[in-house]
Parts: structure tokens; C-alpha cells; sequence
């Protein structure tokens, strides 16, 4: 066997391997999404209870809970957008409860117009569902030091720098202030894997007809 042939032959494998591990890859993220969003469900569904004294992150991810208190005023503001409304922030405030207990509250969603304007103190019953989000990744930026802008929420990091339990309650009702409640909600989280992985498939077929008609082509040749 000459050795573009046996060049062509390895250089097919190895793409038809790749693209085929890809689509393969896919699925398996297809059914771990589909079980997160299974969870959620389960987790959404359950009654709501007054906030707990102590948390299991696993247990009590997505847990309907109340929290009477009054907010402080304190919040962090986390970059953000909506469809067809522009660009925002996400409003994360301090809730001093009535047993003195400071937790986190994602209020939902602030135009960006309205960023600057000062937020009400009030008693307020929230009502909401448990979290410990960790959005960021190695390629987000810390939280700009002139603004105080943070570019995603970090459940421990913003406790720490607000002094209360590393707890959010993502308000599931209006909390105030012209913010728009962002509940925690499954509809609005795709699943879109099994398309990835058809046209990683897809693509893997077209790699191998390519590659079989160069393989043809070369032993005409030779």
C-alpha cells in the first residue's frame, strides 16, 4: 500500500473518530441536562417552607422557601440582558431577617436606565427558590473595581463581600423598585444537544464519503 493511501485511510479514521466522539459526547450531554432539568422540576414543585437554619447544597438546590426581613439597601449588580429590552443588571440585595440573619436575594432584572437610582428600604416577605449559583469560569473577569459591576453571580464571593450567608433565593414574585422578577423557571433553559449531536453524525458521514472517494481516486491513479 502506498503511502498516500495509507495517509488518506489514517487522516479519515481519525476524523470520522473525532467528529464521532463529538456526537457521542453530545448525547451523553443531552441526558445529563435532561436530568438537571428533572431535579429542578422536582425541586420547583415542592411546598415552600420558611427558610431553613442550615442547608444542604445537593438536598435543597432549587427549594421554595420564605424569608420575612427587610432589605438593607446593600446589593451587588450583576451585568445583564433581556430579549427584546436591552441591556441590564441582575440585582443581587442584602435581606436582614427578622431573626437577624443576613441572606442574598436575586431580585431579577433592572434596565440599564435605571441602574442609578436608589433602592427602597422595606420589610418585604420574599418568596423564592434556594441557590448557589457559581456562573463564572476561568475566562470571566473579576468585578470592576471603578463601577462595582460583577459579571456573574458567585454565591460565596458575594456573601463575602457583603457579610451574610453563602445562600441566594431567586425571588419567584416582584420584589420592589421597577425590578422584573427572573424565577427560577425550566422552560427557559434549552436542551438542544441531540441537534448538536446530528450534525456531529452528519458531519462524520460526510467526512467518510470524502474520504472513501479520495481513497478511489488514489487507487485509480496508482
Amino acid at each position: 500500500m502506498n503511502f498516500r493511501l495509507t495517509s488518506a485511510l489514517l487522516l479519515g479514521l481519525a476524523g470520522v473518530g473525532v467528529l464521532c466522539s463529538l456526537g457521542i459526547w453530545q448525547v451523553q450531554r443531552m441526558y445529563e441536562k435532561r436530568v438537571q432539568l428533572d431535579e429542578m422540576t422536582a425541586g420547583i414543585s415542592e411546598p415552600a417552607v420558611p427558610l431553613p437554619t442550615t442547608f444542604d447544597r445537593e438536598r435543597d438546590r432549587y427549594r421554595p422557601v420564605t424569608a420575612k426581613g427587610r432589605f438593607t439597601g446593600e446589593r451587588l449588580y450583576v451585568l445583564s440582558g433581556q430579549a427584546m429590552v436591552g441591556a441590564g443588571v441582575q440585582v443581587i440585595s442584602v435581606l436582614q431577617m427578622d431573626d437577624g440573619r443576613r441572606v442574598l436575594v436575586d431580585r431579577g432584572f433592572l434596565q440599564d436606565d435605571d441602574k442609578h437610582k436608589d433602592l427602597q428600604v422595606q420589610d418585604i416577605e420574599v418568596r423564592g427558590n434556594l441557590m448557589w449559583p457559581r456562573d463564572s469560569n476561568e475566562y470571566t473577569p473579576p468585578p470592576d473595581a471603578k463601577t462595582g459591576m460583577w459579571f456573574a453571580r458567585d454565591a460565596d464571593a458575594m456573601a463575602s463581600k457583603l457579610g451574610t450567608e453563602a445562600v441566594i433565593i431567586v425571588a419567584r414574585e416582584p420584589t420592589g423598585d421597577g425590578i422584573a422578577a427572573m424565577p427560577v423557571d425550566v422552560s427557559t433553559i434549552p436542551n438542544d444537544h441531540w441537534g448538536y449531536a446530528i450534525t456531529w453524525f452528519l458531519l462524520a458521514i460526510v467526512w467518510a464519503v470524502m474520504t472513501a472517494a479520495l481513497v478511489w481516486r488514489i487507487r485509480r491513479q496508482t
